[in-house]
C-alpha cells in the first residue's frame, strides 16, 4: 500500500514537472498519457521554444502584408496621377500666359494704329485697325475660357478627379479668376449707357438749336431744318451745310463782342482801329483820314476783319497748310472721308480734342488763324504778355476763357470747311465787293434800315463782312456786307 501510494505520488510529481516544464493549452491527462483536445483540432509543439504554431495566425499575416502592399501601390499610383496632372496644368498655364501676352502686344500695336489713325486721318487704315483690335479682344476671351476649363478639368491643380470635380473643389479660386473680367464687363456697360446719354442729351440740343433757329427767322424754312436733323448723320447735303454756316455767324458774332470788349478794356481808340480794318481791307483812300462806319458799328468792321482771316484759304483742301491733293486724285474717296470727319468732330468738345491731339490738323488750322487774327500787339494790349501766343506758337492750345471763345469759331468754320468738301459738286464761296450794288439773292445787309427794312436808293456795298457761298442744288447762302451811302 505503501508503496502504491509512493509510486502513485511519484506519478503527480511527474506529471506537473511535465506540465511545467511544457505548458500546454487545452490539454487533458488521461490514462498517463497526453491527448489533445478534439474541439481544438491537432497542434504541433515545438520543445525547443514551448510556444505553438498556429497555420491560420500565418495566413492572416501573409493577408495583411498583401493588403498592405495593395495599399502603398494604390497610394503611389494616386500620387503619381496627381503629380502629372500638375505638371500638366502646369505647362498648360505657361503655354496659355505666353499666348496671353502675345495677345496683348498684339493689341497694344493694334490700338497705337487705331490712334495713328485719327491724325492724320485715314478711314481705311483706322477701319483696319479697329478689326485688329477687335481681334485681339476676342481672342483674350479664348484664352480666358482655357484658362477657366483648366482649372475646373485639373481642380487647380490639386486633389485630382476628372473635369467636373474642380469645378466643386475650388470654386473659390475660379471667381477670384472670373471676377475682374466681369467687373470689367459691367465698367464697359455702365460706358455704354453714358455715351447713349450723351448722344441723346446732343441729338435734342440739335433739335433745340435747329428749332430756334427757325424762330429767329434765319434763312433755313421749316423744311430745310427738318431734313438738316434727318440727314445730320446719313449723308452731307445743301441743308446741312446753310445750318452750319449759321452756326459759323453766330460764333463769329460772339468772338467779336468778346474782342471789342476787350478793345475798350484796354483803352483802344476804335475809330483808328476801324480805319486800320478798312484800309487792310481796300476801303479806299478816304478811309485813311475818314471813317465810312457809323459811330456804333464798330463790330461790323471787326467782324470782317475776322472773317477774312478765318476764311482765308477756304477753297483749299487744308487751308493751304500743305499742299495735299487728295480732293483732285480720288475725289469720291476723299468726300466720303471728308463727312466721316465731319461726323466725328460734330460732337467733340474742341478743348478736349487739342488736349489729347495738339497737333492734328484741327489743331495746326487753330494755331494758324490764332496767331493771323490775333496780333501780338494785341494780345499783349488784352493780358498784359504773349503767353498765349508763346503757347499757340509752341503747339499747345492754353485753357482760357478767349481762347475757349476762339475755339468755338474755329471749331464752326472747320465743320463747314468738311462739309463743303464733303459735297458733290462742292460749294463755291463768293464775296460782295466794295461799291458794288445790293444784289438781294446774293446778299443781304448786316444793318437793318427802318421803313419795313427797306433799303434806301443810293447805298452800295461800303465792306463784306462774311462770305456767301453757291450751293449745287441752285440755293444760296447770302453774303452779308455793310451798306453806306454811295455820296
Amino acid at each position: 500500500m505503501a508503496g502504491k501510494v509512493s509510486n502513485f505520488s511519484d506519478l503527480i510529481q511527474r506529471v506537473t514537472a511535465s506540465c511545467l516544464l511544457h505548458p500546454l493549452a487545452a490539454t487533458r491527462h488521461y490514462s498517463g498519457e497526453l491527448v489533445s483536445d478534439p474541439d481544438e483540432g491537432e497542434k504541433e509543439c515545438d520543445p525547443r521554444r514551448g510556444i505553438e504554431e498556429d497555420p491560420e495566425e500565418e495566413e492572416d499575416d501573409e493577408v495583411e502584408e498583401e493588403s498592405e502592399e495593395k495599399g502603398g501601390a494604390e497610394e503611389v499610383w494616386e500620387r503619381s496621377k496627381r503629380e502629372m496632372r500638375a505638371e500638366r496644368l502646369v505647362v498648360e498655364m505657361e503655354v496659355i500666359m505666353n499666348d496671353v501676352f502675345d495677345t496683348v502686344s498684339a493689341m497694344k500695336r493694334a490700338y497705337v494704329s487705331l490712334q495713328d489713325a485719327h491724325c492724320p486721318w485715314d478711314a481705311e487704315k483706322m477701319r483696319v485697325a479697329d478689326v485688329a483690335v477687335v481681334a485681339e479682344l476676342r481672342r483674350l476671351a479664348v484664352l480666358r475660357e482655357r484658362y477657366r476649363r483648366s482649372l475646373i478639368c485639373h481642380g487647380g491643380a490639386g486633389g485630382g478627379g476628372g473635369c467636373g470635380r474642380g469645378l466643386g473643389s475650388r470654386p473659390a479660386e475660379v471667381r477670384e479668376v472670373v471676377a475682374p473680367y466681369e467687373a470689367a464687363l459691367e465698367e464697359m456697360k455702365r460706358e455704354v449707357k453714358a455715351r447713349e446719354a450723351e448722344v441723346d442729351s446732343l441729338k435734342e440740343k440739335l433739335r433745340s438749336s435747329t428749332s430756334l433757329n427757325g424762330k429767329k427767322g434765319r434763312s433755313l424754312s421749316k423744311r430745310r431744318l427738318s431734313c438738316s436733323q434727318s440727314l445730320v448723320a446719313a449723308s452731307p447735303a445743301p441743308e446741312l451745310f446753310e445750318a452750319t454756316m449759321s452756326q459759323v455767324r453766330e460764333a463769329s458774332k460772339s468772338f467779336t463782342s468778346l474782342l471789342l470788349s476787350l478793345m475798350r478794356a484796354a483803352h483802344w481808340d476804335i475809330a483808328s482801329a476801324v480805319r486800320s480794318i478798312e484800309a487792310a481791307g481796300g476801303a479806299g483812300a478816304a478811309a485813311a483820314n475818314a471813317s465810312i462806319v457809323g459811330v456804333h458799328h464798330a463790330k461790323y468792321a471787326l467782324e470782317s476783319y475776322i472773317s477774312r482771316k478765318v476764311f482765308q484759304g477756304f477753297d483749299h483742301e487744308t487751308f493751304y497748310m500743305d499742299g495735299s491733293l487728295s480732293s483732285l486724285l480720288n475725289p469720291g474717296q476723299y468726300r466720303r472721308d471728308c463727312f466721316a470727319r465731319y461726323r466725328d468732330m460734330k460732337a467733340m468738345d474742341p478743348v478736349e480734342l487739342l488736349g489729347v491731339l495738339p497737333s492734328c490738323d484741327f489743331g495746326k488750322f487753330c494755331s494758324k488763324k490764332y496767331l493771323a487774327i490775333v496780333h501780338a500787339k494785341m494780345e499783349e494790349s488784352f493780358f498784359g504778355s504773349l503767353e498765349h501766343r508763346s503757347l499757340v506758337a509752341g503747339g499747345s492750345h492754353p485753357r482760357t476763357e478767349f481762347y475757349g471763345e476762339f475755339l468755338k469759331l474755329a471749331k464752326a468754320v472747320w465743320l463747314l470747311h468738311l462739309l463743303a468738301f464733303s459735297l458733290d459738286p462742292a460749294p463755291s464761296l463768293f464775296e460782295a465787293s466794295r461799291g458794288a450794288e445790293l444784289h438781294p439773292q446774293y446778299m443781304e445787309s448786316v444793318v437793318k434800315f427802318s421803313g419795313r427794312g427797306q433799303v434806301p436808293a443810293g447805298h452800295v456795298v461800303g465792306f463784306p463782312v462774311s462770305p456767301g457761298f453757291k450751293l449745287g442744288n441752285g440755293s444760296v447762302v447770302k453774303a452779308r456786307v455793310y451798306l453806306v451811302s454811295r455820296a
